[in-house]
This record gives structure tokens, sequence and C-alpha cells, in this order.
């Protein structure tokens, strides 16, 4: 399969939260605990400008396969130049290289955005996501133990980084 991919269009939103919310019962991949609608994720969808902080899908056969988003950091003028960076993929898609395609593409692309350092956010039981961003360069920059409480559970959320 050849990958590609293109900036997200508000008609993509549902098959980007349907991903979203896939991966809520696992309780490896987000702190939400329960699904979120379409309607609550607008606001999110329209923070993210092409210009500054896209957010781009992967199709396969006409449908979202993976997506991935830049987000600000911190929301504070001083942090401009660093933003986060969150992976979806679907369920049937995963272990394809989707999620590698994305990365690559987002550190050959963090330049154009004036971005110079690339975050992740990933619980500390998420061995996946979190060998899948070692063997792009990210390192752990730091370990918030036990923030998260999913099931009676005190998970802990590890920060990677990379500068770029």
């Amino acid at each position: 399969m050849s990958i590609v991919h293109r900036l997200a269009t508000r008609s993509d939103l549902a098959q980007i939260v349907a991903i979203y919310n896939s991966t809520i019962a696992s309780r490896r991949v987000t702190a939400d605990t329960e699904p979120v609608s379409v309607e609550s994720r607008l606001r999110w969808f329209e923070e993210h400008r092409p210009e500054t902080r896209p957010l781009w899908v992967v199709e396969d056969a006409g449908r979202v396969a993976a997506w991935l988003s830049f987000s600000s950091f911190y929301g504070r003028p001083a942090y401009a130049k660093t933003a986060e960076l969150s992976v979806y993929v679907h369920e049937a898609q995963r272990r394809r290289g989707l999620g590698s395609y994305l990365l690559t593409e987002a550190l050959a692309y963090a330049p154009v955005l004036k971005v110079d350092t690339l975050l992740g956010f990933i619980f500390g039981h998420n061995a996946p996501s979190l060998a899948l961003f070692q063997r792009f360069g990210f390192a752990t920059w730091g370990e918030l133990r036990k923030v998260a409480l999913l099931d009676g559970v005190e998970r802990d959320l590890v920060i990677v980084g990379r500068r770029v």
C-alpha cells in the first residue's frame, strides 16, 4: 500500500472521533473513560489550523485509517515552537506502518510550522506507543507518577520529546 496523508476536513471528524473512541476501552491510550461525541470535539478540530497545527488523516479505501495531530503545548506564546503530537491508528489498520509513516512526515514537516520541539504524552503502560516514539529518536523527558486513575489503577504519564 502506498501511504499518503492529507489535511483532515470537517467531514472526517466522525471517523477521527470513532478511532479515538475505539481506544478508550483498552485504558492504554487516553485518559477519557467514556466515549466523546463529535460535537464535543468541534472546538478541538477548529484549533487545528493547517498553517500552524495541522490535523492529518491517512485514508484506505475511502475511510480514515489513521490520524495525527499537532497541538499547541501549554497555550502560552513562549511555547509556540513546541508542539504535542498525537497518533491514532484504526484497530484494523495497525502494524501496517501508518504510525511510523505519520511520525516520519511530522518530523520532516515540523520546521515548516516553525516547530523545533515535539512532545508526546504517553501512558507508561503503553509499551507499543512508547516503542514507536523511541524508534524515532524521542527520549523520556519526564514522568508524572500515578497521575491517572483508570478503573482503580493508578497510571504514570511519560513525556517523550525530541528536538528537530
